[in-house]
């Protein structure tokens, strides 16, 4: 079954899927500033547009562009910042993945 979940006024849409590769959802961000919080460890390839995302613990910005792809350790917290519509794909991961 997809779920549609929709984030900060409606500004991130994401439908949430389950298939032979565990959970994942897919996205679009309006521009924007973000914070996310996630309980999982996840994988974010960016499909579309630009992504620049401070992660857990690092002072510095990295600006991830389409094609590319970073991990987000569990039980944290992330910024994001947009400057262009932008999508993505995230993969959670069980404990005994991450």
């Amino acid at each position: 079954m997809l779920n549609v979940n929709e984030y900060f006024e409606g500004r991130v849409k994401s439908i949430a899927f389950t298939n032979s590769q565990g959970v994942a959802t897919v996205g679009v961000m309006e521009p924007g500033d973000y914070e996310f919080s996630t309980a999982k460890a996840e994988i974010m390839q960016v499909v579309s547009g630009a992504l620049s995302v401070r992660l857990p613990e690092q002072e510095d910005w990295q600006t991830f562009a389409a094609g590319s792809r970073f991990d987000v350790p569990a039980n944290s917290r992330f910024q994001v910042q947009i400057s262009e519509q932008s999508a993505y794909l995230c993969y959670y991961l069980d404990e005994a993945d991450a």
